[in-house]
Order: structure tokens, then sequence, then C-alpha cells
């Protein structure tokens, strides 16, 4: 039966107390991890927030307190009043409180508990699909909660640091007009204006950019941000943002406060110390070098362009390529050159479903045997200096992609990261950052059959670019930057165009008439009338953040309650339906999904 605490405060948390304490009387409150009955003596295993403290009943104990002890299961909350003693040669140096313990005096069962349906315990290999139900339970293991502390002091330290640095942090709003980026909104409809939505904000991109024109120099805010797209490992439906905008900066300065930021914040949380500066590379180099616009760069296996090396050299596969305007690139997987036919195979399928067509191979073994998927097409000569490029030597193993460059810098930057999980390549312990610069300005869109935005419509152009944005708008660079870490994008952002014609002309590469740009940025390009500050920003992802800090495979190991992949949550069972009543209230008739019929 469950009691009362009243008439005790508690005076610390477990992990609170130290031997500096022995001898004290002290109240502690928490959940059962363990009890342990030894028959003259019991142990109880308590645990909060903090870790683990044990509290003895031992035979010097009143019986009716003994046989109330006897009672406790594993999850009881309970407190406990009592004495801090030393375990002297019992301690238990796995626990950081192991070296006391509470000799307990008082003891009251504040909530009782059914056996839970997975142990609270750390690392624990349950499904995650039962911990996403049964969240509450899955949010007391103590990695879970480390997660969350980390979380709590990254956000603190944030907020120190740019107060510090002149921000301000401002609100802004959630419930706004819908102005597509890219991604589906989150509609919200209107009772008070029947037919009409409210869009939840995909960032807080165009009233960070009206606080600039408002004239608050430097604005920041921990931004909840929504996104209707498919889930992955570090997406959800909902998630938070570090947002920031700064006036009259460029890139340099936008670079240099968030560098400062970081090594801030990984000191404060993690004590890791953040060299300055931050490596910078253009998204150009990165992508010759690494295949990715995120390249993690705690390990080499570095992309080769074999373009020049095998033009005209007679294999259709090559040639094709390069006359389609491709390319043709490898990477030097060494140590791998042993591997058997099977997980060669394996790697060319990898590469397959990061759209290649196909990955071509040559392999050097141990023994210096060699086997090859094209060989036999290429001369010795042709041959001989491909391996000369390629560094090759003794258990080498060269994987060659041959397409137009978007498909052979996706495969072959997959099949690196590939490459070193398997060879163990990857050090775990280390942050590796790095600026990616010089972003193009567009990317063209096959399927709609124009140029689009790589960033957003807002994006500066590089000054030196702005002459090309008709005659070659493809080779216009942004004045745009990304903060990547490990391989991750951990944030990115670029200074703002602010002046009317240079966003005119914007518009109109993308396709936008006057009266299309006037209908969804209206009100942004109104408040450009009337005196506009160059400015630039930045947003970090926090989720990820925090994930890569934590050493997660998942944010949603790092949010309190996440969606899965289907944007549901396991636990309240959302989205769900609603009342005919609020229908009706809303104006909103909900038509059943016809599915497609397909004739033969």
């Amino acid at each position: 039966m469950s009691e009362s605490m009243h008439g005790l405060k508690r005076t610390h948390r477990c992990t609170e107390l130290s031997a500096a304490n022995v001898g004290q009387e002290v109240i502690v409150m928490g959940w059962v991890q363990r009890r342990r009955n030894l028959g003259q003596i019991l142990f109880i295993t308590l645990r909060d927030r903090s870790g683990l403290l044990q509290l003895s009943f031992n035979e010097n104990t009143e019986k009716e307190l003994f046989e109330k002890a006897e009672t406790l299961r594993s999850e009881y909350v309970i407190a406990a009043r009592g004495i801090v003693v030393s375990r002297g040669a019992d301690a238990n140096k796995s626990m950081q409180t192991g070296d006391i313990e509470i000799d307990v005096k008082e003891l009251r069962i504040l909530s009782e508990a059914e056996t839970t349906p997975f142990e609270i315990l750390e690392d624990i290999d349950t499904k995650e699909e039962l911990r996403l139900k049964y969240r509450y339970l899955d949010l007391r293991r103590p990695d879970m909660q480390k997660n969350l502390i980390l979380r709590s002091k990254v956000t603190q330290s944030v907020r120190r640091f740019l107060e510090t640095e002149g921000f301000l942090e401002i609100e802004t709003p959630i419930m706004q007009k819908s102005t597509p980026e890219g991604a589906r909104d989150y509609l919200v409809p209107s009772r008070v204006h029947p037919g009409n939505f409210y869009a939840l904000p995909q960032s807080p991109q165009l009233f960070k950019q009206l606080l600039m024109v408002s004239g608050f120099d430097r604005y920041f805010q921990i931004a909840k941000c929504f996104r209707d797209e498919d889930l992955r490992a570090d997406r959800q439906p909902e998630f938070t943002q570090i947002d920031m905008e700064l006036s009259f900066v460029e890139p340099e300065d936008v670079m240099a406060v968030n560098e400062r930021l970081i090594q801030t914040v990984f000191k404060e949380a993690l004590d890791v110390d953040v060299q300055l500066p931050i490596q910078k590379m253009t998204y150009k180099e990165a992508m010759d070098r690494f295949g990715s616009d995120k390249p993690d760069l705690r390990f080499g296996v570095e992309l080769q362009d074999l373009t020049e090396v095998v033009k005209g050299c007679g294999f259709a596969v090559f040639e094709n390529a390069i006359a389609n305007g491709g390319t043709v690139r490898a990477i030097n997987a060494k140590g791998m050159g042993d591997l058997g036919r099977k997980q060669i195979d394996a790697l060319v399928k990898y590469g397959q479903d990061f759209g290649a067509k196909g990955v071509a191979w040559h392999q050097i073994k141990t023994d210096g045997e060699e086997k090859s998927s094209f060989a036999k097409f290429l001369s010795e000569k042709t041959l001989a200096a491909i391996k000369e490029k390629m560094s090759v030597d003794k258990d080498d193993l060269i994987l060659i992609v041959a397409d137009k460059p978007s498909v052979v810098f996706a495969a072959l930057g997959a099949l690196r990261l590939e490459v070193a999980r398997r060879l163990d390549l990857i050090n775990q312990d280390e942050f590796r950052f790095v600026w990616i610069t010089e972003f193009p300005l567009l990317e063209y869109d096959e399927e709609a059959g124009r140029f689009v935005a790589m960033h957003h419509p807002f994006t500066m152009p590089m000054d030196e670019d702005l002459e090309m944005m008709e005659t070659n708008p493809g080779a216009v660079r942004a004045k745009a930057y990304d903060l990547a870490l490990n391989g991750c994008e951990l944030g990115g952002g670029s200074i703002r165009i602010y002046q009317n014609d240079v966003q005119k002309r914007m518009f109109n590469l993308l396709g936008f008439t006057d009266e299309q740009a006037e209908e969804r940025f209206g009100f942004l390009l109104n408040a450009f009338k009337y005196g506009v500050p160059p400015h630039g920003g930045l947003a970090f992802g926090l989720d990820r953040m925090i994930m890569l800090m934590c050493k997660a495979d998942s944010i949603r190991d790092v949010i309190a309650f996440p969606k899965v992949k289907d944007a549901s949550c396991l636990m309240t069972n959302a989205p769900d339906v609603v009342d005919q009543k609020q229908l009706d209230e809303l104006a909103l008739v909900i038509v059943e999904k016809q599915e497609e019929v397909i004739e033969e």
C-alpha cells in the first residue's frame, strides 16, 4: 500500500553522496533497481537520475522495518531515511557510490510497480518498438538519461554563449503561412477561416530575416521545426534547430562565431577540446576527394579521377560514360586484396544501391595474383597507368565507377564509408569538423526541367559569379557554408540576398513569375522595400549534434518522445482519428483514399 512522503524532504540525489557524508543522516528517494536478501541482511540498490546507491537493512534493524524492506520489488518508488556509513573492504568499485551505503532507519513505499515489459538496464537487447511503446520506462534507463542530460547541458551552454556574443533570444510563430521549401508542410486547418490552413514551420527562415529588417542585429532561438517527409535514422517529422541570424556580416563572420560556439559547447558538455580554426574545404574539393559534401575525415580512402587515364581505352563502359559528359573515378581499398568473390559482389551491390549501374574492380592479392572484372578489355599500358594512379600494392582492391558525376560521387562516397567500416578505419572517439564552402547556388532538376535552389531562394550568389546568373547559372557559386562532423551535416547556412534586383534575378532563374513570387513571399518582399541590412545566418540540427556527441545510432535515442518511420508515436498512438464534431467545426470532410487500379 502506497504511503505519503509527508514530513520527509529529500536531502540528496544518490550520487551526490560520498565518503565525505559518512555519519550524516540523509533522506534519499528513487526507484528500486535491485533487491538482494542474504537472510540476516538485505540490500536495496536505489536508482535516481544521478545514478545508484546501496541501502542496507541488517539484523539490528527493527523487525517491522526489515519485513517491509522484504516486500520491495523492482521499480517500486521509495523514500529512505538513514545514516551514511562506509563499506570499507566491501566497497564496490564499479559503482560511483560504491564505498558507502545508507543504514536505513525509516522506509516509506511511495508507489508500487507491476513487472515491467523489459528490464531497466543500460544497453539492453530489446526491440526498439517495445522500448518506444513504453518510452516512459525506456527513459529510466541510465544510457537514455545520460543522453537527455547531455542535451540539456548543450542547450544551456548554447544559450550562455550566444548571450555573451550579443544575441537576443526571440521566438517566431509556429502557425504561419505555407511557403513550400522543398519538403511537404504540415498543415493546420483554421476554424475561424474555413477552408484555409496554417503551416507548421519547416524552419524560421523568413521570420528571422524579417527580424534583421527590424534591426535586432543578432537573433537566435532553439526552434521547433516540422517537415512531412520520409524518415530515416537522423530524421524526424518534428526536430529542433539552434537557429541564428546576424546583420552586417560575411561568411567568415558567421563561421567564426559558430566555431567559438562549437568549441565552447564541446568543452563544457564533453570536456573535448576543439582546435580552431576549423578546416575549410570547397564543395568541389570535397566532392572530388570524398564523393560527399559532408565528408568523414577520420580516415583516408580518397577518390581518384581516372577519366584522363582511361580516355580512349576502348572499354565501352568507360568510353560511353566519358562521351556522355560523365567521369570515371575509383577508390583503393587497401587491405581488401584477399576478399573472396562473394564479398566483392556484395560491395558491387552496395555501390549499385546508390545508383551505379555497376562497379568495376581489380584485385591484387597478398601473393601477387591479380583478378579483375575489366582488365581483359584494356591494354597492359592502360592497366599499368590505372595501377600507378591508384598507388596499387599487394592486398589492394580497386573499385571503379563510370557514370555522370552525381552517380559516381554518390556510389563511391558510400563505398568509401563501407570500406572504412569493414576495415575498422574509423576512430569512434574522434571528432573531425570541416567547413564546406562555395556550394553551387543551383542544381538542375531533370524531372522538373529547370534549376532549383540548392539551399533556398534567398541565398546570395558569390559577388564574382553574379554576371553568370543568366549565361551560366549552373556554374554560379553561393555564399553558403555547411559544418560537417564525422560524415554528418551538423549545420548549414548562407548569406542572404538583400538587394531587390538580385532577388528578382534569382526568382526568374527558379521559374517564378512576379505574381508567384508575390503570392508566396509577398510579406518578405514588401519588407525589403524599407531598408535591408546585409545579413546571413546558420542553423544547427540540435538532435543530430547530440546524437553525434552521444555516439548514438539514431536521433530517436536523444529525443524524449520520438516518432517512428511512419511518423507515428507508438506510445500515444498519434496520429489518431478525431470525432465528427471537431471535423464539422473545421469544415473538413474525410475522403477515403481510393487505391489505383492497374489495368493489364
